[in-house]
């Protein structure tokens, strides 16, 4: 049984401002909670020649009690494909080729200037702040995470952001922390499958750079984004542990229970 922290804090609004489209430099879906308390904000970042739509209904069928979405398209079209085919970072060269050492550099001074706006014009606590990337979206997210710590060590008050949840994303850069950051990380991944699966090496760099990794597999090897309830289950259990729950006005708690969403 899961143990239930309550703790004081200053009484703050039930409700957050929307981001501005004038300060977000990509297209996004936001949506308030359904239950009218945006206590936490998931910014959820797709996957390589993919877009932020299919991802804005998944968000929405996830149903996270006091919980609001922000769904971000990456930036930057895929060259040589259909329309909305989107990357966050060039990860093809000119004659199509994948890059061996991409690049996620744009993308970071993106998202950390969302940050920044979530947090001075939106009122959002870092620590109310949790990332869910699939892809070279979990990429983005593992990377990002590393990048604020960094910053906020600076700082007399660090503040971490609050977990990720990555779907085969690994690091690409290699990580030197004097402090490991201190968010949470769950890192998923399909066994035996050559795009989705992580090597252990992968896992070690992650152990470098976070104090908390923890490695779920999924049992199919097909596929890529968890795609029935059994899958989602070990997702839904971290944030259950992950996200608060504002009780009355002053106190709060971690959550427990979530139910396990019956669709993606």
């Amino acid at each position: 049984m899961t143990d239930v922290h309550i703790r004081k804090a200053t009484p703050t609004p039930r409700s957050k401002p929307a981001p501005k489209t004038t300060k977000i430099a990509v297209p996004f879906t936001y949506s308030p909670s359904d239950d009218g308390t945006d206590e936490n904000l998931l910014i959820i970042l797709h996957g390589l020649g993919d877009t932020h739509v299919p991802f804005s209904r998944m968000a929405k069928n996830l149903k996270l009690p006091q919980t609001a979405t922000l769904t971000l398209r990456a930036p930057e079209l895929i060259p040589f494909l259909y329309e909305d085919a989107y990357q966050w970072y060039p990860s093809f060269d000119g004659l199509g080729q994948p890059i061996e050492r991409p690049n996620p550099t744009k993308a970071l001074d993106l998202l950390s200037n969302v940050l920044e706006h979530l947090q001075t014009e939106c009122n959002w606590s870092p620590r109310k702040i949790h990332l869910f990337g699939f892809g070279q979206g979990g990429t983005v997210a593992v990377e990002l995470c590393i990048r604020w710590w960094k910053a906020q060590m600076t700082s007399q008050n660090p503040l971490p952001l609050a977990s990720i949840v990555s779907i085969s994303g690994p690091l690409l850069s290699y990580p030197t922390l004097s402090t490991k950051c201190p968010t949470p990380l769950l890192i998923v991944q399909r066994p035996s499958s050559e795009d989705f699966a992580i090597s252990s090496s992968a896992i070690t760099d992650l152990n470098k750079g976070y104090q908390t990794v923890i490695e779920q597999k999924l049992s199919n090897p097909n596929g890529g984004m968890p795609a029935s309830k059994a899958e989602w289950e070990p997702i839904m259990r971290f944030w259950s542990e992950k996200l608060n729950r504002r009780q009355a006005d002053g106190l709060y708690e971690v959550m427990s229970g979530i139910a396990t969403p019956n669709s993606k």
